[in-house]
């Protein structure tokens, strides 16, 4: 048994080291996109299947100059650059842009242009809930059904 502790953690801690490098990684393009000017971000988490964050340096009218993705399901995944979306207009972009073969990306790719669109209209931009959060909410749920449903028998 303790052979089995030992190695999960093991594993534990690699796969925080491996995390902290890939976040190292996505923070350090991010910032050397935010030198040259503004930076739309957008994400979809992706669960058991390859998640996406994409980065599009846009100019003062909102098009698009440079975009990077980091997509992938391991913590082994890094920044690569995007092609054909330069000189586009980051409010116009679309699910129907991205590659038909990656659905989170093409999510994340609306994203952006989503959290663009409200940023320029002033509205405020919500954050997604944490895993924790999402958590709380699927047991208060849960709770509230179950109480729901005592309370129909009595």
């Amino acid at each position: 048994m303790l052979p089995v502790i030992i190695f999960a953690g093991i594993v534990f801690v690699v796969q925080g080291i491996l995390s902290s490098m890939q976040m190292k990684n996505l923070s350090n393009e991010y910032i050397a996109l935010r030198r040259k000017g503004k930076v739309a971000f957008g994400r979809k988490s992706g669960g058991f299947h390859a998640g996406a964050i994409v980065m599009f340096r846009i100019d003062d009218d909102g098009i698009v100059q440079e975009a990077k993705v980091l997509e992938g399901v391991t913590v082994l995944a890094r920044v690569k650059p995007l092609e054909g979306f330069e000189g586009r207009f980051v409010g116009d972009l679309t699910e129907a842009d991205g590659p038909r073969n990656h659905k989170n990306l093409c999510k994340a790719i609306q994203d952006a242009a989503l959290t663009y669109r409200k940023y320029t209209a002033g509205e405020l931009i919500e954050e997604p809930p944490s895993p924790f959060q999402r958590a709380g909410m699927a047991l208060t749920s849960v709770g509230r059904r179950y109480r729901q449903r005592n309370a129909e028998k009595y």
